[in-house]
């Protein structure tokens, strides 16, 4: 074959293998077997070797970019990939109906183009002249990484868009397709199977195995993990090329990209509440998992004149379904034993996959919980899982017994140090080892201790803790002072450069704001801004060491139980002997010299995500300035701030009590 024919029959394969990829991956047909689409494929790249001068960058044999990257280069976004506000039920999605129409014109007809929700990666993809470029992951909306050698190992992203009936436009210039890069559950399943004969660990769920694999720098693994892209937006430099969302999606297939069939337009919420209740059942049969649908303004000249509030566009939402919950068997119920000394029960259970993840343990709160609720080693129970809260135990399914359950019986001493386990009153729900040297409370006392909340000291994080407790180069929070560099790498964890650097990040915090300091030591009932009020009340730390409780109840905010916890633990032996400790290694938290500010007086809430920072910043700066920063709305709140993702019940709450609301502008106003 010489090079004229060989180039003829390139080009008739590439079509063939394009042709083949097209009905396989996006109309969910196939035009021959695997195995002669994979000799097909072996064909061309002979040829292509053979004739090297012929290979072009759309080719399917240039799938797999080869050698691994030596990383990922940062790449900002043509246009912000924002995310959405979620709702939960029929008032939230009508509240948000509302409010868009008062924003739009009277006679602006309103039709509500409504997606399955994917549990994926965010991607864009861009094309030149109908050429695949570039594949730049979300990251944080405005700039995400160059991943394009793995995103061209998907079969399903095609290399080169297809040419079809009024789609032309879309072949020149620039032309952008995002979507969300899923791995199917059924293909997720096999890879867990396989690593399980290989010993290797298993992968957590679908999303972040898909997720992993998109960012390692070896295209040729991500080429072995089975992939999908499916594509949801279509943008052009000229909005007008896309003039409804349904559109992008009949264009996207066109072009060659799966688009979710099941994607339509509905006229009004009631039909739109029919299709979320539809799909609640439905959406276990579907290929990759979901926890919802995303609703958006079909007319995208409407959608673009609502514009955006924070992260997300006012256009668009996500209705979520309830959490999931699963069955599974408790194996067993444990003491885990916390920094203030509570026993919490926690079951050990049949791994199981809720929301897209594996449970293993979930909490079962205290001995009360776990008898009020009768649960049992063997039984079989309901376990609940909400967005990042602990899964926990519904209930017991009792019908289920066979006879062979254990009640759980509460340990009188603490599995750690064997100390008698108490309770301070007796109306208090929760056991407590009282042994400060335990070996649980001790580590997670010094995490707490270098926590961003506390001193912030970097480096300082539980695996570090553990092996520095492991290795008996500390037992409290102020034995960290004591480090030195040498110390460190003794420690198979620590290198000459991590090591100087963690001792430089605990030294430069040897006169930390006594706020930081109090809420580090760690004392029971007395959170971030409980800690900053007792400063700013006393001044220094003598003065809050030596307070009565008559003195510490005259703060408001701070009640017989808070201040009793106060007394009794600078009253304990072993603390005031861990205050000497930090004395003697020059450690003295610093004297609050001025109370007050623009904020003085005044009381926040912050609810949903800010674009500027967040929440634990937030909170800072409010109390910086003299201003109270509280965890929920009560009759006390001044002001409500108010982010993106947003429940209404909170706003109806504030609105209720008449709290003031507060845009992320009006906030940072007000704090400049």
């Amino acid at each position: 074959m010489n090079k004229q024919q060989a180039s003829e029959r390139i080009i008739k394969l590439r079509e063939l293998i394009n042709d083949y990829r097209y009905h396989y991956h996006v109309l969910d047909e196939s035009l021959m077997s695997e195995a002669a689409a994979d000799s097909l494929k072996h064909e061309l790249t002979q040829l292509e070797a053979e004739y090297p001068e012929l290979i072009t960058p759309d080719s399917p044999s240039q799938r797999v970019a080869g050698a691994p990257l030596a990383g990922f280069t940062q790449v900002e976004h043509s246009t912000r990939m924002l995310s959405l506000n979620d709702v939960f039920d029929e008032a939230e999605v009508m509240a948000w109906r509302n409010r868009i129409i008062k924003l739009l014109p009277e006679n602006a007809k309103i039709e509500y183009f409504t997606d399955i929700k994917m549990d994926g990666l965010a991607c864009a993809l861009v094309y030149e002249d109908g050429q695949l470029v570039r594949g730049i992951t979300r990251g944080d909306g405005f700039v995400g990484e160059d991943v394009t050698a793995n995103i061209r190992t998907i079969d399903s992203v095609p290399l080169k868009l297809r040419k079809g009936k009024d789609v032309e436009k879309f072949l020149k210039g620039r032309t952008e397709v995002r979507g969300e890069i899923v791995m199917y559950k059924a293909d997720f399943a096999k890879l867990n199977e396989a690593r399980v004969k290989e010993g290797k660990p298993l992968f957590a769920n679908p999303r972040n195995t898909a997720a992993g694999t998109i960012r390692q720098l070896d295209p040729g693994l991500v080429a072995n993990r089975p992939l999908h892209f499916r594509a949801y937006d279509l943008q052009r430099d000229d909005p007008s090329d896309v003039p409804t969302y349904a559109y992008a999606y009949q264009a996207m297939r066109a072009l060659g990209f799966l688009a979710n069939n099941d994607a339509t337009v509905l006229p009004d919420v009631k039909e739109l509440m029919a299709f979320a209740d539809q799909w609640e059942t439905k959406r276990q049969d579907l290929p990759f998992n979901t926890d919802g649908l995303v609703v958006k303004v079909n007319d995208r000249q409407l959608y673009r004149r609502l514009g955006v509030v924070g992260k997300a566009p006012r256009g668009a939402i996500a209705i979520k379904y309830a959490a999931e919950q699963a069955t599974t068997k408790v194996k067993d119920i444990f003491i885990s034993i916390g920094r203030t000394g509570a026993a919490t029960p926690v079951a050990m259970l049949e791994p199981v996959v809720i929301a897209g993840s594996t449970v293993q343990m979930a909490t079962l709160h205290n001995e009360g919980e776990v008898q009020r609720k009768d649960i049992r080693i063997g039984d079989t129970v309901i376990v609940h899982k909400a967005g990042d809260i602990i899964p926990e135990v519904i209930e017991p399914l009792v019908k289920l017994r066979d006879g062979s359950e254990k009640p759980f019986q509460m340990p009188t001493h603490c599995p750690d140090c064997n100390t008698k386990l108490v309770k301070y009153k007796t109306e208090d729900a929760v056991w407590r080892c009282p042994n400060d040297a335990c070996p649980s409370r001790a580590w997670k006392r010094i995490e707490h201790f270098a926590s961003k909340g506390a001193l912030d000291i970097e480096g300082l994080g539980e695996k570090n803790v553990i092996a520095l407790i492991n290795a008996e180069l500390v037992k409290d929070p102020a034995d960290i002072y004591t480090l030195t560099p040498a110390d460190l790498l003794k420690l198979d964890r620590f290198a000459e450069i991590s090591a100087n650097k963690l001792v430089a990040s605990i030294q430069a915090k040897k006169q930390p704001p006594l706020g930081r300091f109090v809420y580090g030591l760690g004392i029971r009932q007395v959170g971030t801004q409980t800690a900053v009020d007792l400063a700013n009340h006393f001044r220094t730390l003598e003065a809050i060491a030596a307070a009565t409780i008559d003195g510490l109840s005259e703060i408001e905010g701070i009640g017989e139980v808070v201040a009793e916890s106060v007394v009794e633990w600078f009253s304990e032996p072993i603390n005031q002997q861990l205050l000497q400790k930090f004395k003697t290694l020059e450690v003295q938290p610093q004297p609050v010299k001025h109370v007050g500010g623009k904020l003085s007086g005044q009381r926040f809430v912050v609810t949903g995500s800010l674009d500027s920072m967040g929440r634990e910043e937030a909170g800072e700066r409010i109390r910086a300035l003299g201003g109270t920063f509280q965890s929920s709305i009560g009759k006390d709140t001044d002001y409500l701030v108010v982010g993106a993702n947003v429940g209404a019940a909170k706003l109806a709450k504030a609105a209720k009590l008449g709290t003031k609301q507060l845009t992320e502008a009006e906030f940072l106003e007000m704090i400049a």
